[in-house]
Parts: structure tokens; C-alpha cells; sequence
């Protein structure tokens, strides 16, 4: 576990950073009034989840590796965080879901159905805690695991 440690933190602070975005979200109105915007202005997150992967592989590189790591050694410790940002990802999304705003489905259900984007039905079955659990934790994995073949790319030691 001692050699696991660097990527168990910094998973620990992908989960508290999206988190602290979600209550950034909910405090604009992102959930409520403003959800039109929702779509949009989420994807600035990327922005957050990229910066905690370089961090973290920064940190794994510079306090691990002592300052020479490979791309594969990159690319593992990036895998590795991930792993870990998959196993909390439902609890994140569960915790968004029922204490941080626990009327975004009805809201984001009501708006897309009042502006035609889908049928209640539809809308209904896409906006509810089991889907988004299983979309939290399918796109924690892929995104995790390309953004860690990036991020290794350009952190690793010309050798």
C-alpha cells in the first residue's frame, strides 16, 4: 500500500475537488434556475479533473520516482488513480445526488421535456441516481485512463 499511497490521495482529492464543483454548480444555479447553462458551463470541470491528474503524476514522478519516470510508469500510476477515482465514484455521485442537490433530476427532467429535447419517458429513464451511477463510474474509467495517457506523455523523463 506504501507504493499505492501517492495515487490513493490524490484520488481522495478528485473526489473532494468534484465534490467542491458540484457545490460551485448548485451555488450558480446550474441545477435550478440557470439549468439551460448546466450542459455548458459543467464541461469547465475538465479543466479541474485534467489539473488533479497532473498533479498527481507530478507528484508520483517527483516523490516516487525521484524525478525520472517513464511513460509506462506514468501511464500505471494514472491507471492506478483512476482504479481507485472508479471504486469512489458512486459514493461521490451519490453524495451529490442526495445531499448536495437532491432536486436535479426533477429540474433537469422538467426542463428538457419542456423544451422538447426529450419525452417524460425518455427523460425519466436517462435523469435518475442509478444511471448517473453507472455513468459516474463508465466515464471515471474511460476518462481517467486517456487523460492519464496524455498527462504520462508529456511528464515523462527523456531518458
Amino acid at each position: 500500500m506504501k507504493n499505492l499511497k501517492i495515487e490513493i490521495k490524490w484520488a481522495i482529492i478528485f473526489m473532494l475537488a468534484t465534490l467542491i464543483w458540484m457545490l460551485i454548480e448548485k451555488a450558480l444555479g446550474w441545477h435550478d434556475e440557470k439549468i439551460a447553462d448546466h450542459a455548458v458551463y459543467t464541461n469547465v470541470f475538465a479543466v479541474v479533473a485534467i489539473s488533479v491528474y497532473v498533479f498527481a503524476l507530478v507528484d508520483k514522478k517527483r516523490n516516487f520516482y525521484r524525478g525520472q519516470m517513464s511513460y509506462k510508469q506514468g501511464l500505471i500510476a494514472g491507471a492506478i488513480m483512476t482504479f481507485f477515482i472508479v471504486l469512489l465514484s458512486p459514493l461521490t455521485q451519490y453524495i451529490t445526488s442526495v445531499w448536495i442537490t437532491p432536486d436535479y433530476f426533477p429540474n433537469v427532467i422538467d426542463y428538457t421535456v419542456e423544451s422538447g429535447e426529450m419525452s417524460q419517458t425518455d427523460a425519466e429513464a436517462y435523469f435518475n441516481l442509478e444511471n448517473y451511477l453507472l455513468q459516474a463510474t463508465v466515464g471515471a474509467a474511460v476518462m481517467g485512463l486517456i487523460t492519464s495517457a496524455v498527462v504520462a506523455f508529456f511528464l515523462k523523463s527523456k531518458l
